[in-house]
């Protein structure tokens, strides 16, 4: 089976929501297209402390209002997975990448961290 590539507009519709969240004073940890081998299409992954401890309802709402405000279209964001902070995944992104100066567009790939298999990532921040 043919995977999916990442093309521009998903690389721009994954800043517009980085932006956003940044808009609304949510502090994004994770930042990532990726391929993880547990979905096998790509979801943007993010990961912050104001979607921790709230549930993923709650989260989500508050993902909705941070793109309905910025004008993003809701069905634009089907493939967007948000992960607590507190998973070994984003944790061990952290350990490795958080203080690289700058992971804006860097790829990964062929790597696992926290027990989690990426194929493929892009990278727009991991502090």
């Amino acid at each position: 089976m043919a995977q999916a590539i990442l093309v521009g507009p998903d690389i721009e519709f994954g800043k517009t929501v980085v932006d956003a969240l940044k808009g609304r004073g949510i502090d994004v940890l994770v930042a990532m297209w990726a391929q993880l081998a547990d979905y096998g299409d790509w979801r943007l992954v993010l990961s912050a402390r104001a979607f921790d401890g709230v549930g993923s309802i709650e989260a989500y709402t508050r993902l909705d209002q941070a793109l309905t405000s910025a004008g993003v279209v809701r069905t634009a964001y089907q493939t967007i997975h948000l992960v607590p902070t507190t998973e070994p995944f984003v944790k061990d992104l952290r350990r490795v990448f958080g203080k690289t100066k700058s992971a804006e567009g860097m790829r990964l790939g062929g790597q696992s961290f926290g027990g989690k298999f990426i194929e493929d990532a892009y990278v727009y921040r991991i502090r």
